[in-house]
């Protein structure tokens, strides 16, 4: 009855965050998220805001997230041990995801900063858990480690743009730093967690896919969009060229993990 339970909350969840993500598009006929609040997390809203085409890898984590769920319905995943530890914090993020797009919407921005937060914390508990319980075959490392992989690595810099996005509209100073000095800044931060989720989790490519990802599209927006800033555009692509290399390297040393 509790794998019941447990299995029914994460298969509600995701439905809810399937439904919150098709308002948060606007395509219920809301205000799609970049120009809700005022157009605080718009591509060109801040220097380390990622450019619009980025955003198009929820699709991939919304799929992998539907198709989780269903997995861990599946009989002989029902009452597996690594599930049974995951799926109530994987249902936590997609009511999180849910919450953070609602906040946005009634133009609750700073609100939406502590929500990603959590949800950033519960994202990096699930990936720890699914280092901690080995998958059981190729297909469940995929579903299951490769979507929470790319969860992860996508919300690490969605939190960092919508912290700068947050204390822009706060109207911060940048205590005398000029906005380019923390925009590389910020993406060294963002490279240093890259790094350590390839150390932790032993060359797992999912996190560093969807991390780099990001950070390649704020090189984008700022080399070639609206918004140009050189300094930010390059530290964006030394910041990709880091993760990857790093997660390549421990991925390739003999003896380790070839898990998503």
């Amino acid at each position: 009855m509790r794998d019941i339970v447990r299995q029914i909350t994460v298969g509600a969840s995701a439905v809810v965050a399937v439904i919150g993500s098709f308002v948060g598009s606007g395509a219920a006929g809301g205000t799609p998220i970049q120009d809700a609040a005022g157009g605080a997390l718009s591509a060109t809203s801040t220097l380390v805001a990622p450019d619009t085409p980025a955003f198009s890898i929820w699709s991939v984590i919304y799929l992998g997230l539907i198709a989780y769920a269903v997995w861990q319905f599946l009989p002989t995943q029902s009452s597996a041990e690594r599930h049974r530890r995951l799926g109530y914090w994987v249902a936590a993020s997609l009511i999180l995801n849910a919450a953070w797009i609602l906040s946005v919407q009634f133009d609750l921005l700073p609100l939406s900063l502590p929500i990603i937060a959590i949800l950033l914390g519960v994202l990096g508990w699930s990936f720890v858990l699914c280092l901690r319980y080995r998958p059981s075959g190729a297909i469940d490392a995929l579903l299951t480690d490769g979507t929470i992989g790319l969860y992860l690595g996508w919300v690490s810099i969605a939190t960092a743009a919508n912290a700068a996005a947050v204390l822009t509209a706060a109207g911060f100073d940048g205590f005398g730093l000029s906005p380019d000095a923390w925009a590389v800044f910020v993406l060294a931060v963002a490279a240093a967690v890259g790094v350590m989720l390839a150390i932790v989790g032993k060359g797992r490519i999912a996190p560093a896919i969807s991390l780099s990802w990001g950070i390649a599209w704020v090189s984008v927006g700022r080399l070639t969009g609206e918004l140009i800033s050189t300094p930010t555009g390059i530290a964006a692509i030394a910041g990709v060229v880091v993760i990857v290399a790093v997660t390549a390297i421990i991925r390739l040393t003999p003896g380790a993990v070839k898990a998503a």
